[in-house]
């Protein structure tokens, strides 16, 4: 009953109008593929960061052909002069949809055809539709062999007729997935976690025994609220604070594109180097780690033997938080391109709390109420935050410095 209820809220936004009036072509697409992506919609979660990306890498680069401001991540085609971006950027993001997600094919074709109705015809329109299409076939050429369709080779650690748990994990190909931006999955790999018979270990290990416990009575009302609104993982939990933004500085259809492009391919990296890290450690949840507290060799961590978490445990190694890496790359990202912390009131949502909105006008609440959320989830250690918290700036800023950079203005007129 929940994915057909998610297809026809899907279907819906899908073929709803275009409102100019609350962006873009690039926020009404982005908003439509998350949508698609999100959760209730068999939409693996561990490649719906690379599909964002592409989409808005393709947007760019079409709308940045015929208006060059800027560097092109890595295709710039000649532009008939006056096409029109609008066209070239929708047809870059359907082309694209339509290629990786081709089950929804015929809503998004719908979609776009609906949305080129809205432009008036013509040579600007047909030589931007013309381009965006070449555009994203370019841009899906490109990472046509990354990795992202390898096979889950994942050997799980056991002993010779020992039952172990089987669900398969998730994200282990990811991890060796070549990034978009980072010159490796590894650039900006966190230090190993600490020693099991260090006193932080026993410090965080006993921190989230007591507040992420399912029935915790350490943890408030406002905390248990917060790791229930941030069970909400990928693109869905993260797009909407970028889209917000560019929609209330009014941002141009290049910046616009621009900002999306460099949000998106800093989360996707984000998500190759946790996915690398986590199976690099393979350090153990908090429900296993609890469980067996009597083995780890350190006497402060006493075994709780029916601990268990607030929800249930995400099936991919600990360390380091995933949530921390991807909401201190977004927060560095707007950092860089912004300028500093403070942000236009964003209003973001949860399906795990219907009604429930969560405002934020400063990105360093933002990344604090992500990390702490995790521990109270009962998922992630403290230690498992500050390192996914490190990893995340590093690698939001490297991608803003890094590509789509302002072109060079200096040319013979």
């Amino acid at each position: 009953m929940l994915v057909r209820r998610e297809w026809m809220l899907l279907a819906l936004l899908l073929t709803a109008p275009m409102a100019a009036a609350t962006g873009n072509v690039v926020t009404d697409w982005d908003e439509k593929a998350v949508a698609i992506l999100q959760p209730g919609t068999a939409r693996p979660p561990e490649t719906a960061f690379r599909t964002m990306a592409i989409l808005h890498l393709a947007m760019f680069d079409a709308v940045n052909s015929i208006e060059p401001r800027y560097k092109p991540y890595k295709i710039r085609l000649p532009a008939t002069p006056g096409a029109s971006k609008e066209a070239a950027a929708a047809v870059a993001a359907g082309a694209v949809l339509v290629k990786l997600i081709p089950d929804v094919a015929a809503d998004v074709q719908s979609a776009l055809t609906s949305y080129l109705a809205s432009l008036p015809d013509g040579e600007a329109k047909a030589n931007g539709m013309r381009l965006g299409q070449e555009v994203a076939a370019n841009t899906l050429a490109a990472r046509e062999k990354d990795g992202a369709s390898a096979a889950d080779a994942y050997r799980p650690r056991t002993k010779p007729g020992v039952y172990i748990p089987t669900p398969l994990t998730v994200g282990w190909p990811i991890a060796n997935m070549t990034p978009f931006v980072l010159t490796s999955p590894s650039q900006f790999r966190a230090k190993p976690p600490p020693s099991l018979k260090s006193a932080e270990w026993a410090r965080d290990y006993n921190e989230i025994k007591e507040v992420g416990e399912k029935n915790s009575t350490k943890r408030t009302a406002r905390q248990t609220e917060d790791a229930r609104f941030w069970l909400l993982v990928g693109p869905r939990a993260y797009n909407p604070l970028a889209r917000q933004i560019v929609i209330a500085k009014n941002m141009d259809l290049l910046d616009s594109a621009r900002f999306m492009g460099l949000y998106s391919v800093a989360q996707a990296d984000g998500a190759i180097a946790f996915f690398e890290a986590k199976y690099k450690y393979e350090f153990w949840r908090p429900l296993t780690a609890i469980r067996n507290g009597d083995i780890d060799g350190n006497p402060a961590t006493e075994r709780e033997a029916s601990w268990q978490p607030l929800d249930a445990t995400p099936m991919h190694p600990e360390y380091p938080c995933a949530h921390c890496v991807q909401s201190s790359t977004a927060a560095a990202v707007i950092q860089g391109l912004l300028g500093g912390d403070e942000i236009p009131e964003v209003a973001l949502t949860s399906p795990f709390l219907p009604g429930v909105t969560h405002r934020f006008t400063n990105l360093r609440a933002f990344t604090d109420e992500v990390a702490n959320a995790r521990i109270y989830a009962g998922f992630h250690y403290r230690f498992s935050t500050i390192a996914g918290r490190e990893m995340g700036q590093k690698i939001g800023a490297y991608a803003v410095k890094s590509v789509m950079q302002p072109a060079q203005t200096a040319m013979a007129r």
